[in-house]
């Protein structure tokens, strides 16, 4: 699981590994991942991952073995300032969604039973800006760029499935977003005024990390059918028990989704690894 160490990804990874999972905490920072382990009850692991740099995806990929029944793809940023990650992406969408694309088909060859993506309610105003994927020419806007990353994970899950798919796999690829749910991803924005309001709404309207984590947990292991997407069940999804949920139409066009998945492999220089005959079904 990415971003184990804090949040939701935090609880999931402790629920999981206290009904008997083997977790591997896959963090940037290495001591507060081992903190968030020793709090864990259960068989733990922590490993160095920096999703925003190819060059760290590609060495935790590279010294994998064993079978991954469950690969959880958490991490995320959220309404940075605008930043660039290692390899010349905006932030947001290098971290969120091009990390995510490599590390998956990385390690895909490894994966036995289901690949889980957290996206966001956000998607909802995110659109892919082809011509300007990396905010190098139009101004900047980090709650729209959050948007284009979240987006971008749901066009993910998609395409992803349809290749497993098409490739005989009997891999699940599912997408779960996790309601409001206080937690310290709210407070890197760089701007003092919104972290305060935020401390304020995370009080009167949030769900704790607990319920946040729940539609992750849900994805994860309830029985359903490739590219479900789960959410809470409460006020506008905002809060409550996990089910499944819509997306906008922008999550479900083809067109876009193979054409982000074209452009993603270009990006990163990762392909997809099952059966050539997957790309073109």
């Amino acid at each position: 699981m990415t971003g184990a160490n804090s949040g939701i990804g935090r609880v999931a990874a402790r629920e999981l590994a206290a009904k008997g999972a083997h977790v591997v905490l896959a963090v940037r920072n290495l001591d507060k991942g081992e903190a968030a382990a020793a709090t864990m009850n259960g068989d733990t692991e922590v490993r160095k991952l920096d999703l925003a740099s190819l060059a760290s995806v590609r060495e935790f990929a590279s010294a994998w073995d064993g079978d991954i029944d469950l690969l959880i793809n958490n991490a995320g940023v959220m309404v940075p300032p605008l930043g660039r990650t290692a390899d010349g992406f905006e932030t947001q969408f290098g971290t969120n969604h091009l990390g995510h694309f490599a590390l998956t088909n990385l390690l895909l060859e490894h994966v036995t039973g289901r690949v889980v993506v957290v996206a966001s309610g956000a998607h909802r105003f995110g659109a892919i800006d082809f011509d300007d994927l990396q905010w190098e020419r139009k101004p900047y806007k980090a709650w729209r760029a959050y948007g284009q990353s979240k987006l971008a994970n749901l066009l993910f899950t998609a395409e992803l499935q349809r290749r497993l798919t098409a490739a005989g796999s009997p891999v699940l690829a599912t997408a779960a977003h996790p309601g409001y749910a206080a937690t310290n991803l709210q407070f890197h924005s760089g701007r003092g005024w919104f972290d305060r309001l935020n401390v304020v709404s995370n009080r009167l309207i949030a769900q704790d990390d607990n319920g946040g984590a729940l539609p992750t947990l849900y994805a994860a292991v309830a029985d359903v059918p490739g590219n479900s997407y789960a959410g809470p069940s409460g006020f506008m999804e905002l809060r409550g028990a996990p089910k499944l949920v819509t997306r906008t139409s922008a999550a479900e066009d083809m067109d876009v989704t193979r054409r982000l998945w074209d452009v993603s492999e270009q990006l990163t220089g990762v392909s997809f690894p099952l059966a050539a005959s997957a790309v073109a079904a």
